[in-house]
This record gives structure tokens, sequence and C-alpha cells, in this order.
């Protein structure tokens, strides 16, 4: 008799509790001025944009999180643990932000800030290898499943290259940065392209 792998519920839950600490984290990051005045508020521009990337990048993670583990089965021990190496990539945010606002967008900092999104962007990988991969073609056919994978290495290596750019151009690293998350604004390419597979009823 071998053991079953428990429901993904208790790990999709866990996982929606770390984001939101995440997010509070990130918020805490922020610094009001310390003169009453909107020169010193314009000032902060710096801290202003970091704060906003971070926020939509946080979105974006979450969604695609969120679709992504619904094809999950059961929580196995790979996803289990591909998760938990996700949710790390994903904790370094408030780090890297806070980095960045208190350099003023320093060519490091963006470097750094770039290459966690490297790590978000593989350890996203494993929770699709697990999740998607392992599924039959009926239920997610094999055009989607290159989609993403497609997608995945191309903002795998776009991610790396913002880190390289950054090291001499960080506002050009930041915007390349932005570019890629705007890949993953739809997740559900699954449920876009079976739509357009099912045949049409006849009268």
């Amino acid at each position: 008799m071998t053991a079953k792998h428990p429901n993904p519920e208790r790990l999709i839950l866990f996982s929606d509790a770390v984001f939101a600490i995440i997010i509070t984290l990130l918020v805490l990051e922020l610094r009001p001025p310390h003169s009453a005045s909107w020169q010193a508020l314009v000032g902060l521009w710096p801290s202003a944009l970091s704060y906003a990337v971070s926020y939509l990048f946080l979105a974006i993670v979450w969604t695609n999180h969120h679709h992504v583990l619904r094809f999950a089965p059961a929580a196995s021990p790979r996803l289990i643990w591909g998760n938990f190496a996700h949710l790390f990539s994903v904790s370094l945010m408030p780090f890297a932000t806070a980095w960045i606002a208190d350099s003023r967008l320093g060519a490091v900092p963006v470097a750094f800030y770039a290459t966690v999104f490297v790590l978000v962007n593989a350890t996203y990988m494993i929770l699709c290898a697990e999740a998607v991969e392992r599924q039959d073609t009926t239920t997610i056919p094999l055009h989607v499943r290159r989609t993403m994978r497609l997608r995945s290495f191309l903002t795998l290596a776009l991610f790396a290259l913002a880190g390289c750019v950054a090291l001499f151009q960080p506002i050009v690293g930041l915007v390349m940065i932005c570019a890629c998350l705007l890949l993953y604004l739809r997740p559900d390419t699954f449920k876009l392209n079976f739509a357009k597979r099912r045949p049409t009823p006849t009268a």
C-alpha cells in the first residue's frame, strides 16, 4: 500500500500568507520625507519607482503562482521544496527594493534586483515542471506547454541580460525588467488556447 501525497490546498494557503507578509514588509520600507514640501516628496522618486515596480512584480508573481498551482493534483515533495525555493526568492524583494531606493538606482543594486528576478523565474519553472508538465495532454495541450516553456526561458535570459546592462545603465536595466514583467500579465494562456480549440456547437 503506497501513501498518497497530501492535497496542495495547505501549500497554497501557506504561500498566500507568505505573499501577504512580503507585501507588508515592502510597504514598511517606504519612508516619508523629512520636510513638509512638494520638493521633498518629489525627491523620493527612486523609492516610489522601486516600490511601484516591486508591487507590480509581486502581483504578477502571485497571479502566476495561483494559476500554476491549480493544476497540481497533489503536494509532492518536489512541489513543496520547489515552492519553498520560489518563496525564498520572492522574499528577497523588500531587501532589493530598499537597496535600490537608498542608493537612488545605483548600478549594483539594480543588477542585484534583476538577479532576484532571475531566481524567481527559475524557481517558477520548477513549479511549472511539477504542476504542468506532469499533466496529460488532454488536460494541458502540448502547444500550451511549449508556449509556457518558451516564455519562461525567454524572460529568464532577458532578466539576466537586464542585470548585465544595469551595471552600466541602471535605468535601462530597470526598463528591461519592467518589459519582461509584461509577458506574465496574462497567466491564463491555457484557458485562452483551450477555448480556441474547443469545437463550436452545431444547431
